[in-house]
């Protein structure tokens, strides 16, 4: 069987892809692998937010459109980009087994988020890193920060931030971890749902390929992945909403923290749950609404109102 994945031009996105490419070349039913690189609205357009135009998923439409044409035949995510609901005709083949976690703070000259004087601007465009920033640090200034890890790194060095959030997973697949000075704890800053995961997305009317892709599917992985994204899709958030995911698996146990927030970390709802990891979807499923009952919605509403006066002011 011959492979064509369709990727981003990114240097973390191909990254990605060949990854994915080298496991599968290790497949006896799979004869070639091909990249296809391709450019999306999400990396075309970097002088607005996200928030403002359209969300993460721009950076997956265009690859769903080569592989709906016939131009590819599989697409590789990073999870905690890929909407919590998939279009009709796809689906989530496989996860790969999870690497960091963690969101990962890069200061100038090292410093620590502790270290920065009052006042310093810390470039991430996420609003749930926004928001608990501004929970441990409420002095900070965040900033707006797009583009690739390059060109963030670039924008760190240039002066233009005194440090900068990315996800650890990204720095450490593409070498560039020597630049991270502090690990953020989950107890500090809950990461997105799924983050540090890999998600392969495939047509769901190719059988055989289903097939050839669920032998890549990490179990373990593919538990704490279901029950965040659970959590996510209860709240009916999208990427950006002020809302962080994080499960983890100690033999059949799976613990389940979910976090809702307003933007300006004034309010942070918190919550976890314990249940056998058989039950992944259901566990996440039930922490959400136990949040929805407490406040969670309430939140949720209001982070919305505030990101609406954002984008339309």
């Amino acid at each position: 069987m011959k492979i064509r994945i369709a990727t981003r031009k990114s240097a973390l996105a191909l990254w990605q892809a060949e990854h994915v490419a080298e496991k599968l070349r290790r497949l006896t039913a799979v004869s070639t692998v091909e990249l296809l690189p391709l450019s999306t609205r999400g990396d075309e357009i970097l002088d607005r937010s996200l928030q403002k135009i359209g969300g993460k998923g721009l950076f997956i439409k265009e690859l769903e459109v080569a592989m709906s044409e016939g131009h590819a035949d599989i697409a590789v995510h990073s999870m905690k980009d890929v909407p919590v609901h998939m279009p009709p005709g796809f689906m989530i083949g496989a996860v790969l087994e999870r690497a960091n976690s963690a969101d990962a703070l890069l200061g100038r000259n090292g410093m620590r988020l502790e270290a920065l004087d009052a006042g310093s601007r810390i470039g991430s465009s996420s609003l749930r890193r926004q928001a608990q920033l501004k929970r441990l640090r409420p002095d900070l200034k965040v900033e707006p920060l797009r583009g690739n890890v390059n060109t963030r790194l670039k924008k760190l060095q240039d002066g233009e931030y005194d440090a900068i959030v990315l996800a650890a997973a990204g720095l450490e697949r593409l070498g560039l971890d020597e630049h991270i000075s502090q690990l953020f704890m989950p107890e500090e800053i809950l990461p997105a749902a799924a983050q540090g995961v890999l998600g392969i997305e495939c047509p769901d009317d190719r059988p055989e390929l289903v097939e050839l892709l669920a032998s890549l599917n990490h179990a373990a992985t593919e538990r704490t992945t279901l029950a965040e994204r659970a959590i996510a899709r209860v709240f009916g958030a999208s990427c950006q909403s002020p809302v962080a995911a994080h499960a983890l698996l100690s033999g059949t146990e799976l613990t389940v923290t979910g976090l809702v927030a307003l933007p300006d970390g004034s309010e942070v709802l918190r919550d976890a749950l314990c249940g056998q990891s058989s039950d992944a979807t259901e566990l996440g499923q039930k922490l959400a609404k136990r949040m929805l009952g407490n406040g969670a919605r309430e939140i949720l509403d209001r982070a919305d109102a505030m990101l609406a006066d954002s984008t339309n002011g």
